[in-house]
Formats: structure tokens, sequence, C-alpha cells
């Protein structure tokens, strides 16, 4: 399934600041950077409830903001993409 991760950390502390160093880190660990704060994760389920419960760990829920968007069917849908930003397809040939 596709899943979309969306957040907002506060960065005006030091602690802010780290805080969105590892959000980041993990968000990168399972998927690709599509926007500053924004990812699209190709994971299962088990593997979202993980990064899920990671990003609740790191985040400070009275100062950050976190989305997560479960999209599990994605056959048909259609993404537009402008800018210089190309996402990976993960349905298409790999080519090395």
């Amino acid at each position: 399934m596709l899943v979309i991760v969306c957040y907002d950390v506060n960065t005006e502390t030091k602690e802010g600041r780290r805080r969105l160093r590892r959000v980041a880190k993990l968000c990168e660990a399972s998927g690709q950077r599509v926007q500053k704060s924004v990812f699209e994760c190709q994971i299962d389920l088990a593997q979202m409830e993980t990064l899920e419960r990671r990003l609740l760990a790191e985040i400070n829920d009275k100062q950050d903001c976190l989305r997560i968007y479960r999209l599990p069917e994605t056959r048909g849908a259609e993404v537009r993409e402008y800018g210089q930003f190309k996402a990976v397809d993960f349905e298409g040939p790999l080519v090395l």
C-alpha cells in the first residue's frame, strides 16, 4: 500500500531541531521524500504500524504535527508531478 507521511516539527529549540532530524531519518528509511516534510512510502500494514509507532515516539504532540495517509488500493490513482523532483515508480522496472 502507499502511505503518505507529512509532518511539521517545531524547530525553535535545539531539541526541536533534533526531533526534526530523527523524524526525517525514520521517514527516509521507509520511503522517498517528495517535499521537505512529505514522504511517500510503499510499505505493508506491519511496516506502517512500526513506522507510526516510531514516529509517535519521536514527536512532541504539544508542539508538532504528524499526519499519516494510508492509501490501500492505488491502482487507477493518479499523481501529477510538476517541477524538478521526479518520484521513483515502485511498480515500474528497476534500471541499474
